[in-house]
């Protein structure tokens, strides 16, 4: 196996063998970074990005915030089961989004949520040549219609599979995380850095939810359960990646791929000092067709040994 790491300090793919480390001769290769297949020619100069936080803010405060813990029965529905609920709020800001987000970037294209589960063409739109906004209008429904606070809403802006902003927006914490590809991460206007765990310190993993794992899955995610890792089930995607950028966690492992759980989370890791990558060794791609599970972690090295556990079940 090799593994695939995102780093900061690059901004490049270190793709590190497991085995003994090779000669000089035949050194590990450097490929171009996971989030950049093609080069994106998209100027962010030419996007007001204060427009874009305030577009959020408001789609959460006109269509998500006043149905906060006032939800009728009526208002949630089952999508793929009893645990994969959509309310009349994640509809709602979507099309918020959509609207107010087409507008600031003329020619952009959304890629939400509740529209590919209507309609799973619109994924289409990640492999063309417009900009594309990545949407869950509430990540963590379930804790949302539980009246738990631990939701947030996702917007990431991509490019030719290059994600290039983002903005993570936990309203009922009064969190709103931005990230800029090669700019940082800030939270509430502070910089985050990731950090590193302390040497010999019991590493806090969040997993993809029992619930929503299938047996394989849970198989798999089981290798975690070793000394010197405690993994535990995942709430919101979209606030597990704002606690590794904020240091509070220091890795996750997850086996679904659905863009719009991971991009803007993703790019908040890495922008904070944080690495990702997957078990075959090819970076995760919001395009989709990833091999699974992934991991992003606060560093490298908790990357790597991440990883490595989780290919020893394969």
């Amino acid at each position: 196996m090799i593994e695939a790491l995102r780093t900061q300090e690059s901004g490049e793919t270190a793709i590190t063998p497991t085995t003994p480390a090779p000669s000089a001769a035949t050194a590990p290769a450097t490929v171009p970074s996971p989030a950049a297949p093609h080069a994106s020619s998209l100027d962010l100069a030419a996007l007001d990005l204060a427009a874009v936080e305030a577009a959020v803010r408001r789609a959460a405060a006109d269509e998500i915030m006043p149905r906060f813990r006032q939800l009728a029965a009526e208002d949630i529905v089952e999508k793929n089961g009893p645990h994969d609920l959509v309310t009349v709020a994640d509809r709602l800001a979507e099309e918020h989004l959509t609207a107010s987000l087409t507008a600031l970037l003329p020619g952009s294209r959304v890629v939400g949520e509740e529209a590919v589960h209507a309609d799973p063409r619109v994924l289409d739109a990640l492999h063309g040549e417009a900009p594309v906004w990545i949407v869950d209008p509430v990540d963590g429904t379930r804790q949302f219609v539980h009246g738990d606070p631990g939701f947030c809403t996702l917007v990431a802006l991509a490019h030719r599979g290059e994600v290039l902003a983002s903005w993570t927006y936990a309203p009922a914490l009064g969190l709103m995380a931005i990230a800029r590809r090669g700019a940082g991460a800030r939270l509430n206007g502070i910089p985050l850095q990731a950090g590193s765990p302390s040497s010999g310190a019991v590493l806090d993993v969040a997993t993809s939810h029992y619930d929503f794992t299938d047996d394989e899955q849970k198989r798999v995610l089981a290798t975690l359960e070793t000394g010197g890792i405690a993994p535990r089930p995942c709430g919101s995607a979209g606030l597990e990646y704002l606690h590794i950028a904020r240091g509070e966690i220091d890795a996750t492992a997850f086996s679904w791929e659905n863009a719009w759980d991971h991009a803007a989370g993703l790019l908040l890791v890495h922008e904070a000092g944080g690495a990702s990558g997957t078990v075959a060794g090819q970076p995760f791609r919001i395009e989709g067709g990833n091999a699974l599970p992934f991991t992003a972690a606060r560093d490298a090295e908790t990357a790597r040994r991440i990883l490595g556990l989780l290919a020893a079940a394969n």
